[in-house]
């Protein structure tokens, strides 16, 4: 990197040298020390070079793989996600594909299901860690109000899922799968103590408090565990807002809702409810 460049451009994890015929252009990029065209390109994984980025340093195997099984599982939330629905949305309306991923973004983001609910349930972790008690006295504790005018108070546990009676088979297989590469840490711990955690919470364990836990055991900060959040979970949006694209609004998938007592239509003028 020529002094110039380094009078202007100041990252602890990322360097690199200008190119000498267009100073707008870099010749040589480096993520954390390492050249990322010249060695990351072709010997390194898709979650290895994320963890660098993030993290920066090198992960060990397992945690690479932890995170590349963290990776596929949030991938593709499904159409009964609010922020691949919501992607979807803009997809069949046509809107452009910045338009879609920020419907997404901006549907996946908040405390019900959302990076902000992997956010605060990572806090907990912080504050509770494998401490049965303090998750205890934790979940039934009502979340402190926050900023309103950003976020609305949480309604329920976070990492919990507030209308289930039970923990979705899809949420199971990811945390025994990511309890098997992080053994020893918040992971495998909530894999044992599950069925205490739901007894405490009242509510069974959702997929966010599976991604908080195992963001946390690979030394992720709560805020970069949110934005992971956001991140993982696009593709699948992405992919499933293509394919209304191309299917049409007349084929756009509505959901079919019971209602419990539901009483039906009106009742005419002068006639008996």
């Amino acid at each position: 990197m020529n002094a110039e460049s380094k009078d202007v451009i100041h990252s602890r994890l990322w360097e690199e040298e200008a190119s000498e015929d267009d100073p707008f252009t870099a010749q040589a990029c480096f993520c954390s020390g390492y050249d990322v065209y010249g060695e990351i390109l072709e010997l390194a994984s898709y979650p290895e070079y994320l963890y660098l980025l993030f993290r920066g340093e090198r992960p060990a195997p397992p945690s690479a793989r932890a995170l590349e099984i963290l990776a596929i599982a949030i991938a593709n939330p499904g159409p009964r996600d609010p922020s691949a629905h919501a992607a979807m949305c803009a997809g069949v309306s046509g809107s452009p594909g910045a338009a879609v991923l920020m419907a997404a973004l901006a549907a996946g983001a908040g405390v019900s299901g959302g990076a902000r609910e992997v956010f605060l349930c990572m806090n907990l972790w912080n504050t509770c860690g494998r401490n049965p008690q303090a998750w205890h006295t934790a979940l039934l504790t009502p979340p402190p109000a926050g900023k309103m005018e950003v976020w609305p108070v949480a309604e329920h546990p976070p990492g919990f899922s507030p209308y289930a009676r039970s923990c979705a088979i899809p949420v199971l297989q990811t945390l025994a799968a990511l309890a098997r590469q992080l053994p020893g840490g918040n992971t495998a711990w909530l894999h044992t103590q599950r069925a205490a955690m739901e007894e405490a919470s009242g509510h069974p364990l959702a997929m966010t408090g599976v991604i908080a836990a195992a963001l946390g055991d690979l030394g992720f900060a709560p805020a970069t565990g949110e934005m992971l959040t956001l991140l993982l979970r696009l593709p699948g949006a992405a992919a499933h807002a293509l394919e209304q694209r191309e299917s049409g609004f007349r084929h756009f998938p509505f959901f079919a809702i019971d209602i419990i007592n539901d009483p039906g239509p009106p009742a005419a003028p002068g006639e008996t409810p």
